[in-house]
């Protein structure tokens, strides 16, 4: 019946070009790695980030979008008023400051099991695209897929390892016809958007200092905002461009030099 809102943005938020992009709460950090490089990339090229604000896959999914300054949406399956989960709450403040948290269920509602597989319709429906990054036969993601298939969106998945369970449900949806996504210019592709992200090789001062700092020692973002004294809005902007040339890598939250 309606749509709650909580956050500094204004509903003009849902009618701009978004994909959705969920996946496993209990991810591998390749899949954490994946989601939230994906989403640097989606965002930094202009699109709205929706998921669910979960563990694992949803939360590097949000996080990536921040990191790029992007814009984000986080989808609840209980009251406007929880952060769910509460480890999400510090998450889902940096969210309200330049986006969106919505639910479908008025304030005071608790979350309940039954919840989440509904709200994934909602993350589906604002989307035009939904990305499944890491799966299991039988996850919640594959719900949102369900839902983005019959909704007339078009569902993308990231390849994984054959010998990994977390890979079952995202392989499946490959094997019945979804589009794989290997770099986000698969996904751009669909919402005629042309993002050259080689053409960062040629990074300037700002991704130039971070790299040297790189391969000295691996950092966090946090720690490299610090060590080199950018803000961190340039310094997210630097290590995108880095990222897309490929001259450094982020594993398990850390960046580290690739050459």
């Amino acid at each position: 019946m309606a749509l709650y809102l909580r956050g500094d943005a204004d509903d003009a938020v849902l009618a701009r070009p978004a994909v959705a992009v969920v996946g496993a709460r209990a991810c591998s950090s390749y899949g954490r790695s994946v989601a939230r490089s994906l989403t640097r990339e989606l965002a930094s090229a202009g699109l709205v980030v929706v998921s669910g604000m979960a563990r694992g896959i949803d939360g590097e999914a949000h996080r990536g979008a921040l990191d790029a300054n992007g814009m984000t949406v986080a989808v609840l399956g209980c009251g406007i008023d929880r952060d769910y989960p509460a480890a999400h709450a510090e998450l889902a403040r940096r969210i309200c400051e330049n986006g969106l948290v919505v639910s479908e269920y008025e304030p005071g509602v608790e979350p309940a099991p039954w919840r989440f597989p509904a709200r994934n319709r909602i993350i589906a429906g604002l989307c035009g695209a939904a990305v499944v990054v890491e799966a299991r036969e039988r996850s919640g993601a594959l719900i949102t897929a369900d839902f983005a298939l019959e909704e007339g969106r078009d569902v993308l998945a990231v390849p994984g390892e054959v010998t990994s369970a977390l890979s079952g449900g995202t392989n499946a949806l490959l094997r019945l016809g979804a589009a794989p996504v290997t770099r986000a210019e698969d996904v751009l592709e669909l919402y005629g958007l042309d993002v050259d992200a080689r053409k960062a090789a040629s990074a300037g001062a700002e991704a130039g200092g971070l790299l040297e700092r790189l391969r000295d020692t691996a950092l966090t973002a946090d720690e490299l905002v610090r060590a080199c004294g950018l803000e961190p809005g340039a310094a997210s902007a630097a290590l995108i461009e880095l990222e897309l040339a490929g001259q450094v890598v982020l594993e398990d939250g850390v960046y580290r030099a690739s050459i």
